[in-house]
């Protein structure tokens, strides 16, 4: 599992157990062009700029990865 301390819970993918489910965390002690985290349930992480998210969500806000979701 991924080592979590220290980073600051914002979102769970799934929430309907306790099985490592994908997170979202904030990293405040990270570098800034690292400080966004995802986590998966098979213990890896990928970090990211809140820039960087801020584009992710804004596009799947405009449904560009409405295809992901049905692949």
């Amino acid at each position: 599992m991924t080592d979590v301390d220290g980073l600051t819970p914002m979102a769970a993918f799934c929430g309907n157990c306790d099985c490592g489910c994908p997170q979202l965390f904030v990293d405040p002690a990270a570098p800034t062009e690292r400080r966004v985290v995802l986590t998966d349930d098979f213990g890896q992480r990928v970090q990211m700029s809140a820039d960087q998210f801020a584009s992710l969500v804004a596009d799947a806000k405009s449904g560009t990865l409405d295809g992901v979701a049905t692949a």
